[in-house]
């Protein structure tokens, strides 16, 4: 089950880089980035600011969000340079969960560094535009996209619920965010989240040790349970788009577990998506 056990003091962004064979990560506030193939040795990155999530551009370059830009970043030689500021004279922020989505955005969270209420932002770059979608969020997580790409989802973890909102073709809201999936009477947290191929959400649940996946309609179905408590970001990957991978964290904790904050690894019986690419211009 433990895919890596480089501790991560908060691990977070998971990532299937299908190109390379290989699952992405992060630790926000080590300010650092993970690659490994199954099988493979580590690569390691460091950064100046926080780093939190990344979408693929190709092969060898992705986008990755630090806590004042959205970085073109090149994984062959580890070259770096800004494509547009991201709230960068706003010193209370950094940036959280992010992903592309199928029209070839990339959505962005923003929160503040010690989740001020009302502080984030959800925000999209498409084709060099960076356009502020919602405000006034104090935890943005949990953005994914069904497969047809109809629906956007977040959440903000400090309200409990799991929102989703209509796209048109190119990938913008058509309208306001409307609730999907309430967790606020089972006392869950919603993180990181990612639709299967079937349009399935599996949610990492901060404090719950678990991913759990819920239907189309907002039913709950399953959990995947980790030994660590703080499950913050799941990614399907592997050959097949089987194994569901999980980041989790240590932060916090007055007594971690040996697992907490270790990166897993669980072979499924259902496939992912793959990860859509970022269109950067």
């Amino acid at each position: 089950m433990i895919f890596d056990d480089a501790i991560c003091t908060l691990g977070e962004g998971a990532l299937w880089h299908s190109d390379r064979g290989a699952l992405i990560w992060f630790d926000i506030l080590e300010k650092r980035m993970h690659m490994k193939a199954p099988g493979g040795t580590v690569q390691v990155w460091d950064f100046t600011d926080h780093v939190s999530a990344a979408g693929i551009v190709d092969r060898d370059r992705l986008i990755v969000a630090s806590s004042r830009a959205l970085i073109l970043f090149d994984l062959r030689d580890g070259s770096r340079r800004d494509l547009v500021a991201l709230e960068a004279d706003n010193p209370v922020t950094r940036s959280n969960d992010g992903r592309a989505d199928p029209q070839g955005g990339f959505w962005i969270g923003t929160m503040g560094l010690n989740a001020e209420p009302g502080a984030g932002s959800i925000w999209r770059y498409y084709r060099g535009e960076l356009r502020r979608l919602f405000s006034g969020i104090t935890i943005p997580n949990a953005i994914c996209f069904s497969p047809d790409g109809s629906r956007a989802h977040f959440a903000d973890t400090d309200e409990g619920i799991i929102s989703r909102v209509a796209l048109d073709e190119q990938g913008w809201p058509l309208s306001e965010p409307v609730p999907f999936i309430d967790l606020t009477a089972d006392g869950l947290n919603p993180d990181g989240a990612v639709i299967d191929a079937e349009g399935f959400l599996w949610s990492a649940q901060w404090g719950a040790s678990r991913v759990a996946c819920y239907d189309t309609d907002g039913h709950f179905i399953r959990e995947v349970t980790f030994p660590a408590s703080q499950i913050s970001c799941p990614a399907f990957g592997g050959a097949d788009l089987q194994t569901l991978y999980a980041t989790s964290a240590r932060v916090d904790l007055e007594k971690p577990r040996r697992e907490d904050g270790l990166t897993f690894a669980v072979d499924l019986d259902v496939s992912g998506q793959p990860e859509h690419r970022v269109i950067i211009d």
